[in-house]
C-alpha cells in the first residue's frame, strides 16, 4: 500500500503546487523548449495551465488548455483506485498492453499534435 499511496501523495504535491502558482502568470514556469524554437505546440503544451483549471474545479478550461492531458487526468485516477484496490488485496498491480495499443496511443498522440498546430484544430491549442 506504501507505493500507490506514496505515488499519490507526490501527484497531490504537485497539483497542490501548480494549482497555487498560476501558470498563466509569466515567469514561473520555464517555456517549453519546442514551442520557443519551432513555434510548434507540442502534446504537452497547455498541460500546466490544465492542471492549474482541474485543481480549480473548471474542466472547460482545463480540456481547452490540453484535452489529452485533461483525459489523462481521469485515466490516471481509474488506474490509481484499481492499483490501491489490488495493493490492498496483496496483488501486485500488472498492465500489460499490447504493441497495438502503445502504437494507438502513439498515433492519437501525434495527430493531436498536428491538428492542434493547424488553422482548423486551433480549438486544441492552448
Amino acid at each position: 500500500m506504501a507505493t500507490p499511496l506514496g505515488i499519490l501523495a507526490a501527484v497531490t504535491g504537485a497539483f497542490a503546487y501548480v494549482g497555487t502558482v498560476d501558470p498563466n502568470e509569466p515567469g514561473h514556469y520555464p517555456v517549453c523548449p519546442l514551442l520557443k524554437l519551432t513555434g510548434t505546440f507540442c502534446p504537452g503544451c497547455g498541460g500546466l495551465r490544465s492542471a492549474h483549471a482541474f485543481v480549480h474545479g473548471d474542466l472547460g478550461a482545463a480540456f481547452s488548455a490540453n484535452a489529452v492531458a485533461t483525459a489523462g487526468y481521469f485515466l490516471f485516477a481509474v488506474v490509481w483506485v484499481l492499483w490501491l484496490v489490488r495493493a490492498w488485496r496483496g496483488q501486485p498491480l500488472r498492465i500489460r498492453l499490447a504493441p497495438t495499443w502503445w502504437w494507438a496511443i502513439g498515433t492519437l498522440l501525434l495527430v493531436f499534435t498536428v491538428v492542434r498546430n493547424l488553422p482548423f484544430g486551433s480549438a486544441l491549442a492552448p
